[in-house]
């Protein structure tokens, strides 16, 4: 059975899917086993048949998706919900520092009449960007998404066409 005739079948463990993981591979069940694993990125994944959801058992707390009869939704930590505190303690991160920042200095050039100095627009930028990569490398380690294997998949599907 191949990944265009699962598209209007419910979820079964003989089927191939796609990983949605790293939404490269396949996932099909691993022989004698009760489990399925993707070949690209190595997961390990239990199935719930009556429910239709997908457990990344790798993982503690498992990763869980829904299978909506063609694709993977709700990529959700079981167990876990990320509220709006959480996503508004996200943005004051990013945006808090670099403003406070940049409001000084704007503040000093102004009270001396002084163009703003280019030190102080690139730390500004710095500060933003390197806040901006601390929360990303948080949400890519909570979901474990396997960065390394989809550049390298990617890389291989470009070079090989």
């Amino acid at each position: 059975m191949d990944s265009a005739d699962t598209s209007v079948q419910g979820f079964n463990e003989q089927g191939v899917y796609p990983c949605p993981a790293c939404r490269l591979g396949q996932i099909q069940a691993l022989s004698l086993m009760d489990a399925m694993a993707c070949n690209t990125c190595r997961h390990i994944f239990t199935a719930n048949l009556q429910r239709q959801w997908l457990l990344m058992v790798d993982r503690s707390p498992p990763l869980v998706w829904h299978w909506n009869g063609r694709n993977w939704t709700g990529a959700h930590v079981e167990g876990v919900k990320l509220g709006w505190r959480y996503w508004l303690s996200a943005v004051a991160f990013v945006l808090l520092p670099p403003t406070l920042i940049g409001v000084s200095a704007y503040a000093l050039v102004t009270a001396s009449g002084a163009s703003p100095p280019l030190l102080s627009i690139v730390w500004t930028g710095l500060t933003f960007l390197l806040h901006l990569a601390l929360i990303g490398r948080s949400i890519i380690g909570f979901y474990r998404f396997p960065v390394r294997t989809y550049f390298s998949t990617v890389g291989r599907n470009l070079f090989s066409r």
